[in-house]
């Protein structure tokens, strides 16, 4: 068994945020699995964005921890080719065209413009590589931000809302790319509002409110007894009636 798979693409131990007396994730513990996406869901504010920054390093936690490889963010060696985030569609410089955008990450890297090329083709974003981010849509912008998380060859994905702005055709083709990512043996963590999407594209689920884990299932196991929809529902109304 190779080394990778002897432990989780992501683990959250005990993991804890506080700002001031407001606790936004509160003792949060999950991992995610190789060859599996693992949806993450939970109302507004149930502190999905802020654990994922946790886990990329960008916000430092009150209390437990957050790993990649069994390894907080900032002690692996060269992060881009561990793990890639995508946590926030907007943050492009809008006067610099999208190939530029990549060639800074990749010079970042130590990587050469060949990959800038090969990521760029593989969101489908070629046509539009020469255009200013200024000029892109929200989708376009999507797949700049999956682009760039991809940029280091990284065997684990955690993206944000990828499915935000996409038109129909784009949600499919983000499904399908995300099953031939996860089938090549990567693990991917992605959180999204849209649970009938969730329910065709994720193996796994964690559900969480108010900063805490509500349930941590299979897709199967969690849709046994009815719609991901209504099991959602379910599970986080009991949450907040506690």
């Amino acid at each position: 068994m190779e080394i990778k798979e002897m432990v989780a693409p992501i683990a959250a131990r005990g993991l804890t945020k506080r700002y001031g007396a407001e606790t936004v994730v509160e003792d949060l513990s999950f991992s995610t699995r190789w060859g599996a996406v693992t949806g993450f869901v939970g109302p507004n504010g149930a502190g999905k964005s802020t654990t994922m920054r946790m886990i990329a390093g960008l916000v430092r936690p009150t209390g437990g921890e957050a790993l990649v490889m069994g390894r907080p963010y900032a002690a692996l060696d060269d992060p881009s080719r561990f793990v890639g985030a995508s946590l926030e569609a907007g943050a492009f410089h809008p006067r610099r065209t999208g190939r530029n955008h990549l060639r800074v990450l990749a010079a970042a890297a130590g990587l050469t413009d060949r990959r800038v090329g090969e990521v760029l083709d593989l969101v489908e974003l070629g046509p539009a590589a020469k255009k200013n981010v200024g000029a892109y849509s929200l989708g376009m912008r999507q797949r700049l931000g999956l682009a760039a998380a991809l940029i280091g060859d990284p065997s684990i994905l955690m993206l944000d809302e990828p499915a935000n702005g996409l038109d129909p055709a784009g949600i499919r083709w983000l499904r399908s790319f995300l099953r031939g990512y996860v089938e090549a043996g990567n693990a991917a963590l992605v959180s999204s509002h849209l649970l009938g999407e969730v329910a065709q594209i994720a193996d796994d689920v964690v559900v969480i409110r108010g900063g805490r884990l509500v349930r941590h299932a299979t897709v199967a196991e969690l849709t046994a007894g009815g719609s991901l929809e209504d099991v959602y529902f379910e599970l986080t109304e009991q949450e907040a009636a506690r």
